[in-house]
């Protein structure tokens, strides 16, 4: 129970940024938006969540920090491509590049220091459970925040009149913008919460997971949230499913390695990827289930009337 235990909380730990950055795309692409830049504005989270806390030594602030650098980086995003109307997909593989290189250079003074992690929130009584306790009743604030955004997401989208619009520009900008919808608004807004939301997730590394700063520390990540989102069809729930799913599987090539398992250390660091690959390989074989619930506007500009 004990082995158990342990690598049931180190898979929590690798899955909740999946979860929260994965999360914060599915709204973006629901309104329409199709930001490849998460990688970027995840490691961007990273660093100045790490740096933040140094400065201050409240993780907390670290934790502000990570969330406004995102959305701000975000901001750069909308207004390329919403107001400007640049191709999304190019302006989003920009914001990565240019993300992974600024992150680089505002963490380089703090390139081993040690960090400050984030402490555990403790539920007396229920935290003694045993096994479920410390599973469930004694993680850090991060984690409950992604339970809780997941909720937060689907009550919006499908029980509140705003996720409504949101998911009606996301399918027909022209016919929203007809009814009256304010279409760049809605858009910019939900870019916004998409770059917060990874922001949040990259400070989930440098306070969580791995509490200090390594260049390129987000190793990807935000590809397999973006991969996420198709994976769950554009569902949160099924968004927890996945990020649980791939956060087992790179954990699974850590005790690999550490049972001496004689496969080359390449092929298992590289196995969250190939699941990616493999998930949306088979995802890619059923048209319908991924047509369902795709945004049709996904990637379309959106040019307001003069």
């Amino acid at each position: 129970m004990g082995i158990i235990e342990a690598i049931l909380l180190t898979v929590i730990t690798a899955a909740t940024p999946l979860v929260i950055a994965a999360a914060g795309e599915l709204v973006t692409e629901r309104s329409g938006v199709l930001n490849l830049g998460v990688e970027g504005m995840m490691i961007m989270g990273a660093v100045c969540a790490f740096a933040a806390t140094q400065a201050t030594g409240s993780p907390y602030i670290g934790i502000l920090a990570g969330i406004v650098s995102g959305a701000l980086f975000s901001l750069l995003f909308g207004f390329l491509t919403l107001t400007l109307v640049a191709n999304q997909v190019a302006t989003g593989l920009a914001l990565t590049i240019l993300g992974l290189g600024l992150s680089g250079q505002i963490g380089e003074p703090y390139a081993g220091q040690s960090g400050i992690k984030l402490p555990q929130i403790v539920f007396p009584l229920l935290s003694d459970i045993p096994f479920l306790g410390r599973v469930l009743f004694r993680q850090d604030l991060i984690f409950y925040l992604s339970i809780a955004l997941i909720a937060g997401i689907h009550w919006f989208l499908f029980r509140s009149r705003a996720g409504l619009k949101l998911r009606s520009v996301g399918d027909s900008h022209a016919s929203a913008h007809a009814l009256g919808i304010n279409v760049i608004r809605t858009r910019y807004l939900a870019v916004m919460f998409g770059g917060a939301c990874a922001g949040l997730a990259g400070a989930q590394l440098s306070l969580v997971y791995t509490p200090q700063w390594v260049e390129n520390m987000s190793a990807g990540r935000g590809w397999i949230a973006l991969a996420l989102v198709v994976f769950a069809s554009w569902r949160p729930w099924r968004v927890v499913a996945g990020g649980y799913l791939f956060g087992a599987v790179s954990i699974s090539q850590l005790y690999a390695q550490g049972n001496g398992i004689n496969v080359p250390s390449q092929l298992l660091s590289a196995l969250p990827y190939l699941a990616t690959i493999l998930v949306l390989v088979l995802i890619s074989q059923n048209r319908r289930m991924t047509m369902i619930n795709t945004p049709a506007s996904l990637g379309k500009p959106f040019v307001p009337d003069r």
